[in-house]
């Protein structure tokens, strides 16, 4: 199962009841935060998560609202004694971005490993998920995430009988691993069943909608989207800025067929999103337009 809490669904400044965009994925342990405006800690601090499991740090763009909350962030951990390394992935020149915010961060306990996206497409596998970023159309170079988790077939007890393959080797084709045995290699694909229907998040904003969004969100569990304006008279607005509204997230979640899609990263100006719900759900039934600290733990179907 995959813990997911949108931390916060503003868009460009924080208000006083609506933090900055981020949100925290927790799966076996590990926690990966996707961007970190200011006052993430607090959101985090709010829904009883902690700091110092944070393994990833997603960062779609280098736009404030997104990042400016990454020097407090790596104090905090760094206080509480943190050692092991962190990874933080996103658009070409990370490593450069988040040094210059350490400025007033300088000395951490921990190593920094950067991931760099500089494709259009890449695929990272890290704490038993793969990460999946794609670039989409905002005034900088932006990137959504899916994160997947994959899930394999069912162990056929009876075809590993029949195999001859002792019990205590069992374990080892279900991992995937390759087992010999008295002279024979016995492989997983021998006693596993098709692969079964997993996870899939997909996270994504501050972009116009492209069709790369609907392709990585197919099928997804969670959608989680921004619709920067409810108005649909904010369109020319929307497309100036490069941003999205509410009516063109919704119908990117019925083209892509998600089982839930999450509104966020709302205008300064939106004081009630809620407002456009009977909007949003005619478009797309499944839709949510969500506050800050939205939770859902997301289980395999039986």
């Amino acid at each position: 199962m995959i813990d997911v809490c949108l931390l916060g669904t503003g868009g460009m400044l924080p208000l006083p009841y609506r933090a900055l965009t981020s949100m925290m994925l927790r799966y076996n342990g590990s926690h990966i935060l996707v961007d970190c405006g200011e006052g993430t800690q607090n959101q985090i601090r709010l829904i009883g998560w902690s700091f110092n499991p944070i393994d990833v740090i997603c960062i779609t763009h280098f736009h404030a609202d997104h990042i400016g909350g990454l020097p407090g962030l790596l104090l905090t951990m760094g206080n509480a004694e943190r050692t092991r390394p962190l990874t933080i992935i996103g658009p070409k020149g990370l490593e450069k971005v988040v040094n210059s915010l350490r400025i007033i961060a300088p000395e951490l306990p921990f190593d920094i490993k950067f991931i760099e996206l500089e494709s259009d497409r890449e695929e990272i596998e890290m704490c038993g998920l793969k990460i999946q970023a794609y670039r989409v159309n905002h005034k900088v170079v932006c990137y959504g995430y899916n994160f997947v988790l994959d899930r394999a077939g069912r162990f056929d007890v009876n075809k590993a009988r029949a195999l001859g393959l002792p019990v205590q080797y069992w374990s080892l084709l279900q991992k995937g691993e390759e087992v010999s045995y008295e002279g024979q290699t016995y492989t997983a694909d021998m006693v596993m069943g098709n692969a079964r229907k997993g996870l899939k998040i997909t996270y994504c904003t501050d972009t116009r909608p492209v069709p790369v969004i609907a392709e990585y969100a197919d099928k997804a569990d969670l959608f989680i989207c921004e619709g920067m304006y409810g108005e649909d008279d904010k369109l020319a607005k929307a497309k100036e800025n490069k941003h999205m509204t509410m009516r063109e997230a919704a119908e990117l979640a019925r083209q892509a067929d998600v089982k839930e899609m999450w509104l966020t990263h709302y205008s300064p100006a939106t004081a009630r999103p809620q407002d456009f719900a009977d909007m949003v759900k005619s478009i797309f039934p499944r839709a949510v337009v969500t506050k800050d600290r939205a939770e859902k733990t997301l289980n395999f179907e039986e």
